[in-house]
């Protein structure tokens, strides 16, 4: 019996015809920090390569990502004021609705999608309503995002994205948006959004470290698989259009089993600290830089069909 060769013989171009997995521009989205203020561009110190922009120099970054072919970003807004109920996230002159009008204006064809949270916007920090004891109230916070998200879709919003990780607040938003005549705009829900350690260089952009305690109550335990099944479920039977593994190199066990059991767009959130760790690695010789492509092109492989990441434009070297 003739042995039959374990890998594909042949050069170059018939590896690529039979490639199994594939990452392409549409994939990508780029994440975005929005500031107040004028003329402002300033590298973020915990992201090296990534900015804070006013919206006067929003008109650059656009420029250059429609240049690349990256036709999606998601957008985070930092405000001057904060308070108690973020009421800057839902203002209709707030930091992140100024924002989608300007990119709306830039590039029309651009699809903007919007972080629907409190974090940013509350001078505590945390991703809702407290009590008197400090406590996220659940039901209470929920008026709240469907609100935020609504402004964003009145704002231009293509997609809102609820990284809050409030019980129920899938089905608050469909409801909100619904009601106030946005049937078509999706909902990308954080569905298994767990409590890691590698968000640290983003809460430093985005400003929004909790003042006090921790995300542990309404995050998911890093251990846990069965319960990212629940949550995603739940968002799923809620409304979702599309649900979100966060962090995605740590977690890409989520992201296949949750790709093996839901028939749904399944998006991964390549986070701060999964970027700045190879990107600190290449800068400094440890890895080349096409170790970039080959982890991103895992999440893909994991099941991921919409990859967020501070990579987008490097990727265009190899895509």
């Amino acid at each position: 019996m003739i042995k039959r060769p374990r890998r594909l013989r042949g050069n170059i171009a018939i590896r690529e015809m039979v490639r199994e997995t594939s990452l392409e521009k549409r994939n990508l989205v780029y994440p975005i920090f929005v500031v107040e203020g004028n003329n402002v561009k300033e590298e973020i110190s915990s992201l090296k390569g990534i900015f804070h922009y006013s919206i006067d120099r929003l008109e650059e970054e656009i420029k250059e990502l429609m240049d690349l072919g990256i036709q999606s970003i998601i957008l985070f807004g930092i405000p001057n004021e904060k308070d108690a109920y973020g009421k800057e996230a839902y203002s209709e002159k707030g930091i992140v609705q100024q924002a989608i009008r300007k990119v709306k204006e830039l590039a029309p064809r651009m699809y903007v999608i919007t972080d629907v949270c409190m974090c940013q916007f509350t001078d505590h920090g945390h991703c809702g309503i407290l009590d008197q004891c400090g406590h996220v109230q659940n039901d209470v916070t929920l008026p709240f995002l469907a609100r935020i998200a609504i402004s964003h879709a009145q704002a231009g919003a293509d997609m809102v994205a609820p990284s809050d990780m409030m019980d129920g607040r899938v089905a608050a938003i469909r409801t909100g948006l619904d009601e106030a005549g946005f049937m078509n705009v999706p909902i990308m829900a954080y569905s298994a959004k767990y409590a890691s350690s590698f968000y640290g260089p983003f809460r430093a952009a985005a400003h929004s470290a909790p003042a006090f305690g921790d995300r542990k109550t309404y995050q998911m335990d890093i251990a846990n698989t069965d319960e990212a099944i629940r949550e995603v479920e739940l968002d799923i039977e809620e409304g979702a259009d599309i649900v979100m593994v966060k962090p995605a190199l740590s977690y890409l066990d989520i992201i296949h089993r949750v790709k093996d059991n839901f028939n749904m767009p399944i998006a991964a959130y390549n986070v701060s600290g999964e970027y700045a760790m190879i990107k600190l690695a290449v800068e400094h010789g440890l890895l080349d830089e096409k170790a970039i492509y080959e982890s991103v092109l895992s999440i893909k492989r994991a099941g991921a069909d919409i990859i967020i990441t501070y990579f987008a434009k490097e990727l265009c070297k190899w895509i």
